[in-house]
């Protein structure tokens, strides 16, 4: 198997046992164990006996299953995580609220946009790389944003905490109309629990990392949107400062561990 299988093989084996050890609902244990062990057997079977091809995309499946996975380990959430995060933001921030109001609503609308297209550099990371010929760095590319994305995910199974649009006032932000339909976006196909680190800031960064070796100028241009993304976290209150520090912090790791 590759890594970028073995990796996803033991985030799952892993979540599955941590299920029988967490104070979850009974069937919340169930549902992770069916999700974790279904997961298991679809990448150890891909791994073994799929083409080529599939296996080049197959691990695009398990960074969004392994996000809603965790999210089933969201029971309740911390009071002395969340007032930590806060305090880091007003200390560095003011009232993140009203920080950004002032900031020109067509630059606002533009970090919205690329917020809520995040969910797309993944597979547009790879894209690039098998449009451009190098469709052999698949395992290279996918075992270092599987670390940076599932590294974001796994710490939710113990530390838990609402995002900031949650535990705050609604962000005064000119753009209403584009932060409206983002947030509506985010209420609806989120987990709406907080991964600290950031899933967003770590895996687009991650995919920046994996293209700038081999694909110099489209890995610039994908890291300026994984920076613009991040910043979007900040801006839009879906994440706090820390969670984006963690989050880049992390897919250096990533990178640094398997450049």
């Amino acid at each position: 198997m590759r890594s970028s299988e073995v990796i996803p093989f033991v985030y799952f084996a892993a979540l599955t046992v941590l299920a029988w050890l967490r104070p979850l609902p009974v069937d919340r244990k169930r549902q992770i164990t069916v999700i974790g062990l279904s997961m298991c057997a679809a990448v150890f079977t891909i791994g073994h006996h799929a083409p080529g091809v599939v296996r080049d995309w197959a691990p695009g499946v398990s960074v969004l299953v392994g996000y809603y996975m965790s999210g089933r380990f969201f029971v309740k959430p911390s009071d002395r995580v969340e007032d930590w995060l806060m305090a880091w933001d007003r200390r560095l921030l003011g009232d993140p609220t009203t920080r950004f109001a002032g900031w020109p609503p067509a630059l606002l609308g533009y970090l919205e946009i690329v917020y809520m297209g995040c969910f797309l550099l993944v597979p547009a990371g790879f894209a690039a790389l098998a449009i451009a010929g190098h469709s052999a760095l698949a395992d290279r590319y996918w075992s270092m944003v599987l670390v940076a994305e599932l590294g974001s995910f796994a710490p939710l199974t113990v530390i838990q905490s609402r995002p900031p649009w949650q535990v705050e006032q609604k962000a005064a932000l000119p753009d209403r109309a584009v932060h409206r339909f983002a947030s509506r976006m985010v209420e609806r196909v989120t987990i709406q629990a907080n991964t600290l680190p950031s899933g967003h800031v770590a895996g687009s960064l991650a995919v920046s990392f994996a293209l700038l070796g081999s694909l110099p100028g489209i890995g610039a241009v994908f890291l300026f949107l994984a920076v613009s993304i991040a910043l979007a976290c900040i801006v839009g209150r879906y994440h706090y400062v820390a969670d984006a520090v963690a989050g880049a912090a992390l897919a250096i790791g990533a990178w640094a561990a398997i450049q």
